[in-house]
């Protein structure tokens, strides 16, 4: 499972021109599944982000957590964070997971942050999405369990 996390300022998630989810200070985290992960990588990757302490302090360091910021996430599925582009022109998403398999992971993972008490906004699984990210920093981390 590997997660592209940003904080942001703000961002949402549109399909054919209409908002599915939008959130102010916080992360996105841009979620890829593959065919091995089950819901022990997902919870213990929600667990990481939830506490991740990536908010400035007082001090100017990343010392506070989204909950110390009362900050909110949105998760938008991303298969190709699974894309090989080793070889050739253009990228294998052969380890990316079946849609089937990707789903409930994904739903799985954004449960998962909301029982630790966050507000969790979503994309639509498998749908052509626009993205809208007003990085903060930018702060970006590549987390893989």
């Amino acid at each position: 499972m590997r997660a592209l996390l940003q904080r942001v300022k703000k961002a949402s998630v549109s399909v054919d021109g209409r908002t599915m989810g939008h959130i102010g200070p916080g992360f996105v985290v841009l979620l890829g599944i593959t065919h091995t992960d089950s819901e022990v990588e997902a919870k213990w990757l929600a667990n990481k982000i939830a506490d991740l302490r990536l908010f400035e302090d007082q001090m100017g360091k990343m010392n506070l957590s989204l909950f110390d910021v009362d900050g909110s996430v949105l998760v938008v599925s991303q298969f190709t964070l699974y894309g090989d582009a080793r070889k050739g022109r253009r990228p294998s998403f052969t380890k990316a997971a079946d849609p089937t398999h990707a789903e409930p992971l994904v739903t799985y993972f954004a449960d998962r942050l909301r029982q630790r008490g966050l507000i969790v906004e979503t994309g639509v699984f498998g749908a052509f999405m626009q993205v809208e990210i007003h990085n903060d920093g930018p702060v970006t981390l590549m987390l893989e369990k």
